[in-house]
């Protein structure tokens, strides 16, 4: 794979694709700026399908895990209904102690070569943020490394044979992998207001998760990072992606 290096001019993202298979380590990754870029592209006829590698049962320290992860999951499908997202899968990994390995490998392999995306999209996975200093999450970290290794998988026979006796054959169809909220952001798209509209109501449908989260503000978190990455790319409203050519 090829990534193209931070230092060079902002590009737009290609569009010239029909499928994309988002991928996130927990219901509401998506919903912090990909969402935006989500609702555009399904406005313009995309395909995205929304996979979730756990179910974010760790994710609220006062509801317990088995009572956390169906209500966590019920927030993800609204708001991928918000941004036309049609379709939502969860694996079943551990939510706070996701390991890099083969299962996961496979598994994202299987989920590439069932819905055989031209892109896929998922979040940072560096050790932090863009703009921030705290330590991105340790699942978040894992999952990317893990994602770009199952691109290659997917796309070689003889890497999870077994899946072949399933009837998943292999998929080179991959064109780029990109990543949302990254310091090392290569591409942006351009949105509209109605974009970030979605996005926010998108966001706005994890009310339980946010209301756990002390001081901050989601009415006004998306359209000032939207402002900031257009600053960045030279348009009035963006979001930021870095971007993995195969």
């Amino acid at each position: 794979m090829t990534q193209t290096t931070e230092n060079s001019a902002p590009r737009p993202l290609p569009e010239d694709w029909n499928r994309a298979l988002a991928v996130v380590a927990h219901p509401d990754d998506l919903e912090f700026g990909s969402s935006s870029a989500i609702a555009r592209w399904t406005g313009q006829g995309k395909d995205v399908v929304e996979l979730l590698v756990t179910r974010g049962e760790a994710g609220i320290d006062t509801i317990a895990p088995e009572e956390c992860a169906p209500l966590r999951m019920a927030e993800q499908r609204a708001s991928a209904a918000a941004v036309g997202a049609g379709t939502v899968e969860f694996l079943d990994f551990p939510d706070g102690t996701l390991e890099y390995g083969i299962p996961l490998r496979a598994a994202l392999a299987g989920a590439i070569r069932r819905h055989r995306p031209d892109v896929i999209v998922s979040i940072n996975f560096r050790d932090h943020f863009a703009g921030s200093s705290s330590l991105n999450h340790a699942d978040h970290r894992v999952l990317g490394p893990a994602l770009l290794d199952a691109v290659r998988d997917a796309a070689n026979r003889w890497v999870f044979r077994e899946q072949l006796e399933e009837g998943l054959q292999p998929w080179s169809g991959v064109r780029f992998v990109a990543f949302g909220a990254s310091p090392l952001a290569t591409h942006y798209v351009e949105l509209g207001e109605a974009d970030l509209a979605a996005g926010v109501a998108s966001l706005d449908a994890h009310a339980l998760y946010l209301a756990n989260l002390e001081g901050f503000d989601q009415k006004s978190f998306l359209p000032r990072a939207a402002a900031q990455a257009g600053e960045w790319a030279g348009v009035p409203l963006a979001t930021a992606f870095e971007v993995f050519e195969v």
